[in-house]
């Protein structure tokens, strides 16, 4: 055993110099005569350290991805594209205090977060919706570029790109010209979220690090502190940190990464420009979505001439119409690109599109594509109709300023965008069921209606003879009815989400969730509904006229008689902070915020992000800043952390 933990150190220390540091002190030979020899030990001994290279081959196949959820909230970015966009950031900033900056590169792969406890590797998720991810563990593992352990003994969660070098994917390419990969960032994507470890390991991804999530135990007052403790920890990085006290500074470091990473072997679409300090970033909070103290600056897109094919029409679930371009196939940013979709009729005559006509096309923000105009026209060249009735159902067509609608709400493809929107990820989440497997069951069983997705039986997808129809076998079938069955349980506001009430973003459904059920949502006025924070008149009206539509209102009964029950997640309604909306700033020695928020709310207590009228408690701790002051303004009551520990108990 001895021998055992002295050839694992060995092989992880010559592993690190590979592939963190590459600076490898030992030939490759030297490394598999220890290996071999480590194999054979624990052959014979049918024991594999927790932390032994071994591990990371490359195991059977998965069944599929369960769900887990991050300890600490994985937000995105929010994007700036012009250096007007990056200035209003920089004001944000400074009304937020004196601040220096870090400007590090944006890569272009998949985010994927590790977790650590008592110093071992415990496991490895993608982002996904930033609350939970799909556990990638089996993957991550034929992954080098991390360690198995590490010194740091709390519990620890650190963030990463999954990124295949560009030569990497040159390299798989010649290997497999029957299946080449298109580009490396879907060819990252794909292998993390492959069911065999074993493709994974040919595609020979690595990950970059460069943010702490969580830790337990200690806290890392700027972002600098993270780099270096990712450093000290055994994770890569890319050496490339600059430390900045001016705008000016970060525009320049900006310009330096524009120009290095066309000679770097990954693929990088920007800059990430980040608060440095703590406290700066506690001021300034975080959005649904994007912590405000931080900015992805993406570079301009890449851009080519092609040939608009044909013009058509998508309707969506709102019954927008929105033209979509087919163009003859162009290579953008690494990805071959044959659609663009215009924002709406009036874009579309603004930009003189016309069929055969030759249009500048780039990737906006290198993802989505999009046509920037005409470049010329031919002889053929045939201007785009305003269409008069929808393409798909021959409804009238409302025109609402530069958009255009279908007024029919049981046009198939609305429809169809409606049901979709409903088992969405976010809302009821009825995994597996694909938009096309939901025009299907639209088209051959009538399913137009939320509720009709809680009737489909076995038979819903035979055909008369008792054959089951084409692409769907028993085993796909018990998989959707059990998704349909396991989305009755559904919380009260991806409920109000799924419904799609216009205008009814996340952010607005978890305020209305917050009045605890549907009927006291129906019994809000006009003036209640407006005085909610995330809700303006529109949305506001929005809300009426959905409950007040009569099918509506049948439509959530049905749902409710099929087994479907909206629930609110219950809160303590006893404990030290019960009814109290506290807001933490500045720094806790005793705790993390995360640690500390999670303890109020277990005693009762509602966390919110900045100091409001409806804020009854501050806790202030160490260099606490304008919500301080702002509390004292407002005569909120202050408590400091030696009275936050009394109230915990």
């Amino acid at each position: 055993m001895d021998r055992m933990h002295e050839l694992v150190e060995i092989l992880n220390r010559w592993a690190y110099e590979y592939y963190v540091l590459d600076d490898p002190s030992v030939p490759d030979r030297e490394y598999d005569r220890l290996y071999d020899e480590l194999v054979e030990l624990e052959r014979e001994s049918g024991v594999t350290l927790p932390d032994s290279p071994t591990r990371r081959v490359g195991g059977e196949p998965v069944k599929g991805f369960e769900r887990h959820a991050h300890i600490a909230r994985l937000y995105s970015l929010d994007k700036a594209v012009t250096e007007d966009e990056l200035s209003a950031f920089f004001t944000r900033v400074q009304k937020a205090g004196e601040a220096t900056y870090t400007v590090e590169y944006k890569y272009d792969g998949l985010t994927v977060c590790l977790t650590y406890a008592g110093g071992a590797f415990v496991r490895a998720t993608t982002r996904g919706n930033g609350v939970e991810g799909e556990d990638v563990t089996a993957q991550a593992l034929t992954v080098q570029s991390f360690p198995l352990k590490i010194g740091y003994k709390g519990t620890l969660e650190v963030r990463g790109e999954a990124v295949i070098r560009l030569s990497a994917l040159q390299k798989y390419n010649e290997a497999h010209p029957e299946e080449p990969l298109k580009n490396a960032r879907n060819a990252a994507a794909g292998a993390i979220r492959n069911l065999d470890p074993k493709v994974t390991r040919t595609r020979n991804p690595e990950i970059l690090f460069y943010d702490v999530n969580y830790m337990s135990e200690g806290e890392l007052a700027t972002q600098v502190e993270a780099a270096e403790f990712l450093k000290r920890e055994g994770f890569k990085m890319h050496p490339f940190l600059r430390i900045c006290r001016t705008p000016e500074e970060v525009f320049s470091a900006v310009e330096e990464i524009e120009v290095g990473r066309r000679s770097l072997d990954y693929l990088t679409d920007g800059a990430v420009i980040k608060v440095n300090e703590g406290p700066i970033r506690e001021e300034m909070g975080a959005t649904d979505k994007f912590p405000r103290w931080a900015i992805a600056y993406k570079f301009e897109a890449e851009e080519a001439e092609t040939t608009v094919r044909r013009v058509y029409w998508q309707v969506g679930r709102t019954g927008k119409l929105t033209p979509l371009a087919e163009v003859e196939p162009v290579e953008l940013a690494g990805a071959t690109v044959r659609r663009a979709t215009l924002n709406n009729f009036g874009d579309l005559t603004k930009k003189d599109v016309k069929v055969n006509s030759r249009v500048l096309i780039r990737r906006s923000n290198e993802v989505i594509p999009e046509i920037l105009g005409a470049v010329s026209h031919v002889e053929g060249s045939v201007p785009v109709e305003r269409p008069v009735f929808c393409p798909y159902c021959s409804a009238p067509i409302r025109e609402v300023g530069a958009n255009l609608f279908c007024t029919n709400e049981n046009c198939p493809p609305r429809v169809v965008q409606k049901l979709t929107h409903y088992c969405s990820k976010n809302a009821a989440d009825v995994e597996g069921m694909s938009e096309s497997t939901l025009s299907f069951l639209h088209e051959k069983r009538g399913v137009s209606r939320f509720s009709d997705l809680y009737t489909l039986t076995e038979e819903s997808f035979k055909e008369e003879d008792g054959t089951y129809f084409s692409g769907f076998g028993e085993k796909k079938i018990s998989n959707l009815l059990s998704a349909i069955q396991k989305s009755k349980e559904i919380p009260l506001d991806r409920f109000l989400y799924a419904i799609g009430i216009e205008g009814i973003g996340r952010v607005a459904a978890r305020d209305l969730a917050g009045l605890g059920s549907i009927e006291a949502i129906r019994a809000l006025s006009f003036e209640e509904l407006v005085a909610m924070e995330n809700i303006g008149e529109i949305t506001a009206n929005s809300i009426l006229s959905y409950f007040n539509s009569v099918e509506n209102v049948h439509e959530i009964g049905r749902l409710m008689s099929l087994g479907v029950t909206p629930y609110v997640k219950a809160k303590p309604t006893v404990g030290a902070f019960a009814g109290e909306s506290v807001v933490l700033t500045g720094g806790l020695a005793s705790m993390s915020r995360p640690e500390a928020q999670k303890r109020i709310e277990a005693l009762g207590g509602v966390c919110q992000s900045s100091v409001s009228q409806k804020t009854t408690l501050v806790v202030a701790g160490e260099k606490a800043g304008s919500k301080l002051e702002k509390a004292r303004k407002l005569g909120i009551r202050i408590i400091d952390e030696q009275e936050f520990l009394a109230m915990l108990g």
